[in-house]
This record gives structure tokens, sequence and C-alpha cells, in this order.
């Protein structure tokens, strides 16, 4: 059988940034087994697989795998389908479309853009993040990154579990020199996270930017995955406002906070967390960025 698929960099307003995403459109007969191995197949951090709704209100329902697991929620691959399902929908430049994706998560409301030759999509967070503080073990943490001791902290941060869909360790580091020395030890690093029940992954941070208008740079790594580093993560992200609402304490009204990611890795990206704040808390949240087309083709399979 036959089946469409494309791959887009999503997070990026240029092809080869960004974070590469596969999108299959024909799944009919496709199973559990033949999903998780047509994403192991990519290699890419995520395979979505686009399926008709539950709900005919609603626009698709999407399945998301990792290259060894299936995900409930995650953003990059929610931003790049959005912008795929408007242009095959016929979006054309100066236009917006308005669309709901159903995750396992639950029901993801996205909007998409189309201004001048760029494509843009930004969805609502389906879960608004929670955080759980945690002491890690800083000797223990420090070798699993590959880091001194005094690399790790920000002063006022501390590390927390967020989580807005998918936990995340969420670690803050002193600078962009400490950002750039790290070197996973997954031995020490499953060593330190043993007991929190999920897969080992890890979410870095500092306030020293690459870029001038970015307000924080990060890296993620996901062993456990298959994904040894992330060039962006929109699910992080949507976590990282908890880790912002608790030691940032932003003021009443509306935040866009650019993070910057994959810097290391060659595949600079750009995602704009929205946060609105309301009588101290946080009452919404979404994740936008812009997306490419980057190749069409078919698998048969």
């Amino acid at each position: 059988m036959s089946r469409r698929f494309f791959t887009l960099d999503v997070f990026s307003d240029k092809a080869l940034g960004g974070n590469p995403l596969a999108v299959v459109l024909d799944c009919d007969g496709l199973d559990d087994k033949r999903m998780q191995a047509i994403a192991a197949e990519f290699n890419l951090s995520e395979t979505v697989f686009v399926f008709p709704p539950e709900n005919e209100k609603n626009h698709a329902s999407l399945r998301i795998f990792t290259p060894k697991n299936e995900l409930p929620f995650a953003g990059h691959p929610t931003v790049g389908t959005a912008v795929l399902l408007g242009l095959q929908d016929g979006l054309e430049t100066g236009q917006k479309l308005e669309l709901a994706l159903e995750e396992k998560v639950g029901t993801v409301a996205c909007g998409i853009s189309f201004d001048g030759n760029t494509v843009r999509g930004k969805f609502s967070l389906p879960k608004l993040p929670v955080l759980k503080s945690v002491e890690f073990d800083s000797v223990l943490l420090a070798k699993a990154l590959g880091l001194k001791e005094n690399q790790l902290g920000i002063d006022g941060h501390h590390s927390s579990i967020c989580d807005a869909g998918v936990p995340f360790p969420v670690v803050p580091l002193v600078n962009l020199e400490a950002m750039a020395a790290i070197e996973v030890n997954e031995q020490a690093l499953a060593e330190c996270f043993s007991g929190l029940g999920f897969a080992l992954e890890l979410y870095v941070y500092c306030h020293q930017c690459s870029g001038t208008d970015s307000d924080y740079h990060v890296r993620m790594f996901a062993p456990a995955m298959g994904i040894a580093e992330d060039p962006a993560t929109g699910s992080a992200a949507a976590a990282f406002a908890a880790q912002l609402m608790e030691y940032e304490n932003p003021g009443e009204g509306t935040h866009t906070i650019v993070i910057e990611q994959g810097i290391e890795m060659g595949r600079p990206s750009r995602i704009e967390l929205t946060m609105d704040v309301k009588n101290g808390q946080l009452v919404t949240a979404s994740i936008g960025g812009a997306a490419v087309i980057v190749s069409e083709g078919r698998l048969f399979l």
C-alpha cells in the first residue's frame, strides 16, 4: 500500500533549522506495532500519524511516536502537523485558520497563519503545567551532565519536575559555557532520576542567550526515548511555564517568552511561549513557531 508522508522543520522559518518532523497522512490499517516501526525507520525525534477525528467537529486525530515509544502530547508535532494540514486545506498567504487536533492528552486548539513566505502554528496548552519541587543529588546531577557542581544553578531558581502533559526534570545552569560543556552520562542520569517513574529526559536552561531577542537558552536530552538531544521541544517549553511562574514571578497580563534551542546541534530553533497571568495565577498559555515543508513522498508499507 502507498502512504503519503511529508517532513517539516518546525520552530524555524528556514529549512534545515528547527526540529525535523515526519507526518504520515494515509494511515488506514496501521496498528501500534507498525506505527512504532515506521517511527523507528524515520528515526526523527517524533513521527505523527494522522487519522480521521473521533469528533466530527475536530480536524484530525493524531498519534505521536518517538523512535522508541508513543507520546500523549508533543509540541513540535502539534505545530508542524497543524501547519501541514492547513496548507493541505489550501491556506494561502494573508489567511488564518483555526482547527482542533485530537491527541491522547486531549483536544488541542490550534491556529495557523500565513504571512508572506512564513507559515506559523500556535496551540493552546491542553493542560496547564504543574510543578513539583525536587532535590537532586548535586554531585550525581553534575556527573550526569558531565559538569562541575559550580556550573549548576541560577540564584533564586531550583530544579523541579514540570508537567504539561509530559513530565520533564527542569534544571537551571549558570551560563552558556556550562550549556555547551554538557556531556550526558546515561548511567549517572538513570541513577540520579531513579524512582521518578518516567523515562529519562532532562531539560536544562540558562538566562544567557546566543540571540539578542531570546529570553532563555535551553537544551533537552531524552536518551531513553531514542532522542540523544532534541533541537526544539514544545512540550518541554509548555512545562517550563510552571518553572517561570514559580521562580520568575511574572506580573499580571500577557507575557511572551522567546526560547532558543538547538544551537549546539547546528539546528537553531525559536519557540514562543505566551503566558497569561491573572491574580498571580497562570490562566492560559500557548506555544507557537514557524514551520517549513522540506520533503514529501510515499511509504510502500
